[in-house]
């Protein structure tokens, strides 16, 4: 596995990676995003009280203490994907009950993103979001950061049969909900493992990375790192959308597939 530079340049460093037999823009008319960690940066500090009501849910759930807990649901998310996957299959609990608590959270640091907004009201065609998540908790994240107007609807884990991305399944059902044709789409990421489906599906991919080390989340999870289903890495997602992409589609984007920091 071949790795670019890791996302922990300064500001004035952001960077986007191309590969070079990277799908393009131009035929995009479905622009689909993920939600935790990738419409917001770690500095929001979502993710960190999610992954805390989980633990706390697993040990009230079997009676335990929080260091065991901690350990049983770091255990069912490498096994199943997610814990609630686990809990379901092996625990069969009710997954309504679990997404209530688990984003019962407070939503004070996340802050207004007027660029991102800008950007992404600017994409030509449909906008929508596919989280792991609930539509709860996507709307409350959306509508803090500024952005939830400018998306056509939320696809949460349970339209999807509560079958969590990277499953193929979870995918074929957005898809058919929304009448999308995969090859017409893009699909912006925050986990590596999670843009594999889409891009076999025919959308063109693009991975967002921290652009510095979130000590919540495994370092997996934060690579950037280059494979054959990830057509662009960056940083900067509003950057990103606003500059990068807007050259792309404006057909103005100049010199070899590589790394660029746009201007």
């Amino acid at each position: 596995m071949k790795h670019i530079a890791p996302a922990i340049e300064p500001p004035a460093q952001r960077r986007h990676f191309v590969a070079p037999d990277a799908r393009g823009f131009d035929h995009v008319t479905t622009w689909i995003f993920d939600l935790d960690n990738t419409l917001y940066s770690h500095e929001a500090q979502v993710w960190p009280q999610i992954d805390d009501r989980i633990t706390l849910y697993v040990a009230n759930l079997f009676g335990i203490d929080g260091i065991s807990a901690r350990a049983l649901q770091k255990h069912y998310y490498h096994r199943y994907g997610t814990t609630l996957r686990a809990l379901m299959t092996e625990h069969a609990i009710d997954p309504h009950d679990f997404m209530d608590f688990v984003h019962d959270i407070d939503h004070r640091h996340i802050e207004l993103n007027a660029a991102l907004g800008d950007a992404i009201q600017r994409l030509p065609g449909r906008r929508l979001i596919l989280t792991n998540g609930s539509r709860k908790h996507a709307e409350a994240v959306a509508a803090k950061i500024g952005i939830l107007d400018h998306f056509e609807d939320v696809f949460d884990l349970a339209d999807a049969n509560f079958t969590p991305k990277p499953n193929r399944e979870a995918y074929d059902i957005f898809l058919e909900r929304y009448a999308i044709d995969p090859a017409k789409a893009a699909m912006f990421e925050d986990i590596a493992k999670n843009l594999r489906a889409p891009h076999e599906l025919g959308m063109t991919t693009t991975l967002v990375v921290p652009r510095t080390t979130d000590p919540f989340r495994d370092a997996f999870e934060q690579e950037a790192v280059e494979e054959p289903h990830i057509n662009y890495i960056t940083d900067d997602l509003a950057g990103f959308l606003a500059g990068f992409l807007a050259g792309f589609l404006a057909g103005h984007l100049a010199g070899s597939p590589a790394e660029r920091t746009p201007a």
